[in-house]
């Protein structure tokens, strides 16, 4: 076997090779040697198989281990003449040349390794920022809807029909072509008017109605309802209501102090008045942070520190954004890319330097939270998709589920990570 690796930069190895076939019939051979010891076949006795038998019943799967063997001796190999730790290696070999000639195989690849970083200084390249300001008007229009929301519902004395914003308590029992139905059926059901938690046109229908009166509602369940026995279906409804009550006007009072922050006995006006505007602060320095701060941060780092990049990564997230790219085609345009070369590179040439950025940004993240310390616990994770879940109306446990099955955890660590660090670079957690 011929082999010869070369450093073309820091963070690749070209490798050139020639198997023999002498090398790939000795792994044959080695291979089916050690098969026979443990191989049952019928007419022989375990471990008394012949090496020859063996070799003519597994002379494919025998062929395939001997190249993937001699592709490991050639790693081996190249990592100990330039004296390369398996740990210095990421990912997998890029193969640019595999041709099975008559005396063996023709090799050309590239291993790549873990970029060399240096980076110093890098907490003068933070974006300057002022401090968000929050004015007293902001803190009352927020305290308001905070009010609002909170407002308790009190009952309409007053012999009138229901309007949008009141609260209905009604019984209601459904039926598709005069047959009930699983789940169409309930008492005391409560509604805000005007909410939209039910079916489109539900609602709408109630408006006018007044406390004791019945009536059908006929409305058609969406194509996508999440039951596929309704979905499409148009269903008559038969609701009769036994209670309005409207919003009263909510004052921050005592009461209201004590249901906007339970258990604290100590909590004011004044307190709550100081919870909103620290909310309103967080929202904007958020905003700030998340439009303008991050993007110079990484465009400043990435504008200042150079080094090589591993070109497997860097061609991975190539093809990852042509997914993307992809995902968004019409079939004309994917059908333009059909067995065209020419036009597929071009296509990888225009996302070659965003993807480069990209990749190197990454890297940095990655080195400099290590030099800073910084890291994320799975339980961290796990409670940031729990809240964020929680505050958008999901159940937090079938999204953790959902970011488990697709893979998605590593992700959302390494951009905790990255906030983590881009924060402390910048000052927001002081």
């Amino acid at each position: 076997m011929n082999i010869t690796a070369t450093k073309t930069d820091t963070a690749n190895i070209s490798v050139v090779a020639k198997i023999e076939s002498t090398d790939i019939e000795k792994n044959i051979t080695t291979a089916a040697k050690k098969l026979a010891k443990t191989a049952n076949i019928d007419g022989f006795r375990k471990g008394k198989v012949p090496v020859a038998i063996v070799k003519k019943m597994y002379s494919k799967q025998l062929a395939q281990d001997a190249e993937n063997q001699a592709i490991q001796d050639i790693m081996e190999s190249a990592k100990k003449e330039l004296n390369i730790n398996q740990s210095d290696i990421i990912g997998d070999p890029i193969f640019k040349k595999y041709d099975k000639v008559d005396d063996g195989i023709e090799i050309e690849l590239t291993i790549s390794l873990r970029p060399t970083i240096e980076a110093e200084g890098y907490d003068k390249l933070a974006p300057s920022y002022e401090e968000p300001t929050v004015e007293d008007s902001e803190v009352e229009e927020r305290l308001q809807i905070l009010l609002d929301n909170n407002a308790p519902f009190k009952k309409v004395k007053e012999d009138r029909g229901l309007e949008n914003d009141d609260q209905a308590t009604f019984d209601f029992v459904g039926k598709i072509d005069g047959v009930e139905f699983d789940g169409g059926k309930a008492e005391n059901f409560e509604l805000v008017i005007g909410s939209s938690q039910f079916i489109p046109g539900f609602e709408e229908q109630m408006v006018g109605l007044k406390k004791g009166e019945t009536k059908d509602l006929t409305v058609t369940f969406p194509e996508d309802y999440q039951s596929t026995d309704l979905a499409g279906k148009e269903a008559v409804f038969t609701v009769t209501i036994n209670e309005i009550k409207t919003k009263s006007s909510a004052q921050l009072d005592e009461e209201m102090v004590k249901r906007l922050i339970p258990g604290d006995d100590s909590a004011t006006a004044d307190t709550v008045r100081e919870k909103v505007l620290l909310q309103i602060k967080s929202e904007k320095l958020s905003k700030l942070y998340n439009e303008t701060l991050k993007p110079e941060l990484i465009e400043a780092l990435v504008a200042e520190y150079d080094f090589d990049l591993p070109q497997n990564i860097v061609d991975q997230e190539i093809d990852s954004q042509i997914n993307r790219k992809a995902q968004d085609m019409s079939e004309e345009e994917l059908a333009e890319y059909k067995d065209n070369d020419a036009k597929i590179d071009e296509l990888r040439d225009s996302v070659r330097e965003e993807s480069i950025r990209s990749v190197k940004a990454t890297f940095l993240v990655d080195f400099l939270a290590r030099k800073e310390g910084i890291d994320v616990n799975d339980q961290e994770v796990s409670q940031t998709i729990y809240y964020e879940a929680m505050m958008s109306g999901q159940d937090p446990q079938q999204v953790i589920e959902y970011y488990q099955q697709n893979n998605l955890l590593p992700a959302v660590k390494m951009g905790m990570i990255e906030d983590k660090l881009f924060s402390k670079i910048i000052g927001l957690d002081s």
